[in-house]
Parts: C-alpha cells; structure tokens; sequence
C-alpha cells in the first residue's frame, strides 16, 4: 500500500483538478446510463407498442413518474421526443467528456514535468561518489522511461480508474434496479475475475522491473557506443558493438512480451467470464420475458448493462498492469529521490571572503568505500604559488585536487583556506574562486560563445573575444562560418583535440577565479597543440595560485613546489632541483620520461 501511496504522491498538487475531472467523469456516465436507457422506450413503444414493465418491485417514482408518461404517449410521439433529447444528452456528454479527459492529460503531463524537474534538480545536489556507482544510461532512463511510466499510471490509468468503477459501480446499480435476482446471480462472478487480476498484477510488477532494468543497460550501451563512436570505428568494432545491443534489444523484447502475453491473457479471461454469465442470463431471463414477467425492453436494457460492465472490467484489469509497472518505475525515481547526499552545505553557511593568502591540507585522509586512498595529507600553498602533484596512475592524484572545491569531503582531517574549513562555507562562493581545466575537455552541444560564457552567462561580448585571445582560440573560432555563434556539437566534436583544450582554458580565463586546478589539461594532446596549449595555459596561470597534475614532468619544472604521491602518501616534496639532487622517487619517474623521448 505504501508503494501505491508514494506513486500517487506526484499528484498531490493537482488533487482539486483531479476532483473537477472525477466529477466530469460521473456526468458522462450518468449520460452514459442515459443513452443505453433509450433502447427500453425504442422496443418497447417504438419497435412494438408495448408497456414498459419493471419486475420485482416498483421503481424509484421518478423513473416510476417517466415509465407511467412514456407508456400513455403514442410510438410516434415517443419517437420525436428521443429524436430530440437523445442528440442533446450525446452533445452535453461530448462536451463533459472531452473537458474531463483534458484535465487527466494535463494532470499527466505536469506530474511528468514535475517528476523530471525533481529528479534532475536531485542529480544536480547529489556529489560526485553517486555518479561514480551509476551509470549514465541508467540515469537516463529513470528521467525518460521510469517517468513515462508514472504518467501512464497518473493520467490514463488514473482516468481508466476513476471512469471505468463509476462504469461498473451505475452499471451495475442499474441491474439491480432492473432486476435485483438477476444481478445477484450476476455479481457472484466478481471474484472470479478479482483474483486473476492480482495474480497476474504482481507477476506484471517483477517483469516491469526487469523491463526497466533492461532498459537501463539499452540506455547505457547507447551512452558508450555514440560517446566512443570513434573507437569503435578504428578498430572495427561495428559489428561487436551491433551483437552487443541486438542481445540486450532481444533481451527486452522477450521481457516486453511477457507482460504484453500476461495482459492480454488476463483480457481475454475477463471477456469470457463476461460471455459466460452473459449465456446464462439470456436463458434465465428470455424464460422471464417470455412469462411476461418484464418487457423486453427492460430485459435488452439489463443486458446491455451487463455487457457494458465487461468493457470496464477489462480496462480496470489494464489499469492494474500499468499500475503495477508504474510503482515498479516509482520505486526507482525515489531511489534518486532519497539518496543520501555526502557533500552537505551547512545550514546558513558562510560566504567564503577574496582568497588572500594560503591553502591548507590538514591531516587529510579519504576512502572510497573501503579503498583508502589518501593517508595522511599535509599541505601549504600560499597565494600565487603553483603546486605540481606527480606520480604514477591511480595513487589519489585527481582524487586530491578534488577536495578543493568539496567535489568530496576529506574522512578525515580538513581543508583550509585562508585558515575557514570549506565545510563552513557555502559551496557557491567556494566554488566560484576556483577555476579548472581538465585532461578531458568538457564541452557541450551549443555555440562558441555559450562555452566559453558557461557560468558567466552575461559576460559582453569584448570580454568573451579577450579571453578567446588570451586562450590562443580567437584565431581559428574567427575562420568557423558562424564565427562564437558556431555550434560545436556533442562535446565538441566538430573541433580538434587542441582547439577544445584552448575553448577551455578561454573559459577558466572569463571566470578570473584567484585558485586555478590543471589537472593534466596538455597530456591528450599533440606536440604543435601542445605548445599553443601550454602558451595559453601560461598566461591563464600569471597572478594565479594554481594545482597542476603533471603527466610530463618537463612541464612542472618551474613549479615552487612539487609533490610526489605513492600508495596515496606523500612520498617527496620539494622544488624541481631539489628532488633531482635527492635522487629518490622523483627523480626516478624523471630519468625514465627522458629516455622514453
């Protein structure tokens, strides 16, 4: 039941439209009871010019008052009456009908709206460690396949809900209004069609959930193949990465057919329990009417009632399944919803004042789970200094630098600038003191200007060019056809590797943030883009205090301090000479890139 209460949740905003539809909803079936009510007058009056007779009791007197007017009119006057109110009765109904499955689908399409704005604006507040347990294409498919589910369930299904039980519920009032015996014997087949729907409602759960699932991976696959699209070209790998995502497409297939077998099934079950009852009641009544019990127009009215609650049962058996896939898909946007978030601003943090004289790393020590990475960490770096951090692959290089603009937080021990622990300070101001430049470039699929500008949206247009410049870029942005306004594609593609790097830097540069963080910004890069790479970054880092990951120590030379990490500690610290002379781990590492040149 809680899972259902917290699928329904999404439309708490929404509950007085959905009241408004529901009442909507009872108008178009009362009208709906209305129209199949016109056969009794149309056989018995019309067609044979006989009374209308209820049996076993007298009516309520209203429709007792109608009964008694109908039956003293002549067959062609009643003729001219329905021939007048029955297209009015149809025409009101439209109306209410298309007013109430308005509101439903907008309902829908604003919970959807909601689900995703909640959902990404989550993603957004979540730190870094969620996003290394996940995968981007599972991620994508809760925003995408998981909501539409939970649409499916709160505008169609909600309405199939509401709609098709006032159906049964007047449907079946009007049997028992008709003929109570009749509908008694009629209500007995009600468990029979209840219990396949559950049976079959929770098997529907379980394959959902798989489906979903499934559908992740489809999801993931396509983020790694379009992302790697030219791996896969140069080595050949067409035809491996076509069998990849053929598995997983046959994989959701046969899960998809599963459901679609079991719904099916359990429609067809519904329908011909319906037929059944329907058999037994044509013999059981016709042997009323031919006894002159009651007319046959009531008995083809009550008949007609009955078929008509087949259609609801078979719709309310429908809304189960999608029920039940959407709480599938709900439990898993709630997953997102409730992750915890490790990074936390402090309630009325502080803003962080102007950086003006060092960066502190006390005692720092961090894990991934139970991986340690970093042991122990000490550290001064006072204002326009550079810092280079070497080291082989893998002992907490980046991950240390990711403690500066709390992308983590240390286990253990604390970060300091000018002596406030950033974990007393707010995220924002922190964070907006702190430029990076990274050895993958991240770019997105929008115009020159756009990327350069992200975070500085209403930067003029004189600095945007400045800082192209200063970046080296404004030279090849200016021979694009559309020059800034050019879009780049995903991630970039349209550009060489180099030319992303300098797009980069560009953008660090508008920022002007007094902490720099190079984290091996040239090590992807060709020689010739190298050394225009690497003259920018030298007027990005002028007045700068700046972190630098070197991959080649050639570039770090003239650092003021380099630290050499192993096993996640700090293994050597000192300037380039320095450590040269010492003759340890450093110089070591040094000695084997000169011989590999």
């Amino acid at each position: 039941m809680k899972d259902y209460r917290n699928l329904f949740k999404f439309a708490r905003p929404y509950y007085g439209l959905l009241i408004l539809s529901g009442l909507f909803m009872g108008i178009v079936t009362l009208l709906d009871i209305f129209r199949l009510s016109a056969i009794v007058p149309i056989i018995d009056r019309v067609f044979t010019d006989k009374p209308i007779i209820f049996s076993y009791g007298q009516a309520p007197v209203i429709i007792e008052n109608i009964i008694n007017k109908l039956n003293s009119l002549p067959p062609l006057k009643v003729l001219s009456l329905l021939l007048i109110i029955v297209p009015i009765a149809l025409a009101i109904r439209a109306l209410f009908e298309f007013l109430h499955s308005y509101i439903m689908s907008d309902v829908g399409q604003k919970v959807i709206r909601d689900v995703r704005n909640l959902v990404y604006n989550k993603l957004q507040i979540l730190s870094l460690d969620y996003f290394t347990r996940k995968r981007s294409g599972e991620l994508v498919s809760r925003l995408t396949n998981d909501v539409k589910l939970i649409e499916n369930a709160v505008s169609y299904a909600l309405t199939d809900l509401v709609y098709q039980s006032f159906q049964v519920i007047s449907f079946a009032l009007l049997t028992f209004l008709i003929n109570w015996r009749l509908a008694i014997i009629s209500i007995v087949v009600l468990p029979m069609v209840a219990v396949p729907m559950v049976m079959v409602g929770r098997a529907l759960r379980k394959l959902s959930k798989r489906s979903q699932e499934k559908m992740a991976d489809i999801n993931t696959l396509l983020v790694e193949t379009f992302g790697g699209v030219r791996i896969v070209r140069a080595f050949c790998a067409e035809d491996k990465e076509i069998s990849r995502f053929e598995k997983q497409n046959q994989g959701y297939y046969k899960i998809a057919m599963k459901s679609i077998k079991r719904m099916l099934l359990l429609g067809i079950l519904t329908e011909l329990i319906g037929v059944a009852v329907a058999l037994f009641i044509i013999f059981y009544g016709g042997r009323q009417v031919i006894s002159g019990l009651f007319s046959f127009g009531t008995f083809a009215l009550f008949m007609a009632a009955l078929l008509s609650l087949i259609k609801p049962f078979k719709k309310l058996s429908q809304v189960n399944a999608i029920v039940q896939q959407a709480v599938a898909a709900s439990n898993r946007v709630y997953e997102i919803l409730g992750a915890p978030i490790s990074v936390r601003e402090k309630e009325q943090a502080q803003e962080l004042p102007a950086f003006k004289n060092n960066i502190c790393f006390e005692n720092v020590s961090f894990k991934y789970e139970d991986e340690d990475v970093l042991k122990d960490i000490n550290l001064e770096v006072g204002r326009g200094q550079m810092l280079a951090i070497v080291g082989p692959s893998g002992v907490g290089k980046s991950t240390l630098l990711d403690l500066i603009p709390r992308f983590y937080d240390p286990r253990k021990g604390r970060v300091l600038i000018d002596g406030l622990d950033i974990r007393e300070v707010s995220l924002k101001s922190l964070r907006k003191q702190i430029g990076i430049v990274t050895q993958e470039t991240i770019l997105f699929n929008d115009t020159i200007k756009a990327n350069i500008t992200y975070g500085n949206p209403d930067s003029p247009m004189p600095r945007v060019s400045e800082a192209a410049k200063q970046a080296y870029a404004h030279e090849f942005i200016a021979r694009l056809p559309l020059g800034y306004d050019t879009v780049i594609g995903d991630r970039g593609i349209k550009l060489s590797g180099g030319e992303r790097q300098r797009l980069a830097i560009a953008r660090a540069l508008l920022k002007n943030a007094p902490i720099l963080i190079l984290d091996e910004a040239t090590s992807q890069l060709d020689s010739e883009s190298e050394r225009i790479v690497q003259e920018a970054l030298n007027r990005l880092i002028k007045g700068r205090t700046v972190f630098v990951i070197a991959h080649r120590l050639s570039t770090v030379q003239n650092a003021d301090q380099i630290v050499v990490l192993d096993k996640g500690r700090i293994v050597e610290k000192g300037a380039h000479r320095d450590l040269i002379k010492k003759g340890g781990f450093y110089k070591r590492l040094y000695e084997m890139q000169e011989l590999r040149k």
